[in-house]
C-alpha cells in the first residue's frame, strides 16, 4: 500500500471553495507535477495557466463542480472536478472525477475532504453516476480512498495508455449518488 495512507500526518488547515481564476497557475503547476513525474494521468504534456482556466471555466460553465481546498493564506492546494464522461446525450447524468493533490498536501485528509465535497456538490447538480479512472501503476492510495467512499471497482483496462516508455493500465470504479 502506497505512504499516503500509512504516515499518521496531522491533517492539514484547509476550507474548500469553487475554484477560481486566482487558482489556475497553482492548479496547473499542481497537474503538472503529475504530468511530468507519474502516469496518474495519461497527459504528456504540461498544462499552461491558460489551459487551466480553459478546463476550469468550461467544467464550471457546465453547471459541474471545480473545487479548490485551499490554505490559511487561499493558496490551492489540491482540487476535485467533475467532467463530462462522454459527449453523447445519453450519458449527461454521468460524470467522470478527477482529484490531484499538491506532493505537500498528501496524506493529510484533503483528498477525502475534497472528494465527499465533490459528491455531495455532484448529487445537487443532479448527477447520477460517478466514474474514477485511476491508472493502475501506483494507484493504492486512490483506490483505497475509493472503497471508503463507497465506490466499487467495475473494471480493468489493461496496457491502454503508454507513458515513460512503458504501458500502463486503468482500474474503473463507480459510485451512483441516488439516494
Amino acid at each position: 500500500m502506497s505512504h499516503y495512507f500509512t504516515l499518521r500526518e496531522q491533517p492539514m488547515a484547509h476550507h474548500l471553495r469553487d475554484a477560481t481564476a486566482a487558482d489556475d497557475a497553482t492548479l496547473a503547476e499542481i497537474y503538472g507535477h503529475f504530468v511530468t513525474t507519474t502516469v496518474v494521468t495519461f497527459d504528456i504534456v504540461e498544462v499552461t495557466t491558460e489551459t487551466m482556466a480553459l478546463k476550469r471555466t468550461t467544467v464550471q460553465d457546465s453547471g459541474l463542480p471545480f473545487i479548490v481546498a485551499v490554505d490559511e493564506n487561499d493558496r490551492a492546494l489540491g482540487y476535485a472536478a467533475m467532467f463530462p464522461w462522454r459527449p453523447k446525450a445519453a450519458y449527461k447524468l454521468t460524470v467522470e472525477s478527477s482529484i490531484y493533490l499538491s506532493p505537500a498536501a498528501t496524506g493529510r485528509g484533503l483528498g477525502g475532504a475534497l472528494m465527499e465535497a465533490l459528491i455531495q456538490r455532484g448529487r445537487d447538480a443532479g448527477i447520477r453516476e460517478l466514474i474514477a479512472v485511476i491508472s493502475d501503476d501506483g494507484a493504492d492510495a486512490s483506490i483505497h480512498l475509493h472503497h471508503k467512499l463507497g465506490f466499487e471497482s467495475i473494471g480493468h483496462l489493461k496496457r491502454v495508455g503508454f507513458k515513460f516508455d512503458r504501458w500502463v493500465g486503468t482500474y474503473l470504479m463507480q459510485k451512483s449518488l441516488e439516494e
